[in-house]
């Protein structure tokens, strides 16, 4: 990535289906970056986020290859 690449969240839930999704956007050449904030806040010695809230971030220009197989694996993950 470079400076000028836009990351884009595209998907937030618990961190096992958080990288199921990522895990299959890495299988066709997508990195994903994962933003924890309950992880990230415990580490460091005080609370932030929720540990249901775990987010994940593709750059911008990977959001057309990406958004079938992200609506998929909503479609297949609903609640």
């Amino acid at each position: 990535m470079t400076g000028t690449d836009k990351l884009i969240n595209v998907f937030t839930g618990s961190v096992v289906t958080v990288n199921l999704l990522k895990d299959e956007l890495e299988s066709i050449g997508i990195v994903g970056i994962i933003r924890d904030d309950f992880n990230s806040g415990a580490v460091a010695g005080f609370p932030g986020g929720l540990p249901s809230a775990i987010d994940l971030y593709i750059q911008e220009l990977d959001l057309e290859q990406a958004a079938p197989i992200i609506d998929e694996f909503i479609r297949q993950n609903r609640d």
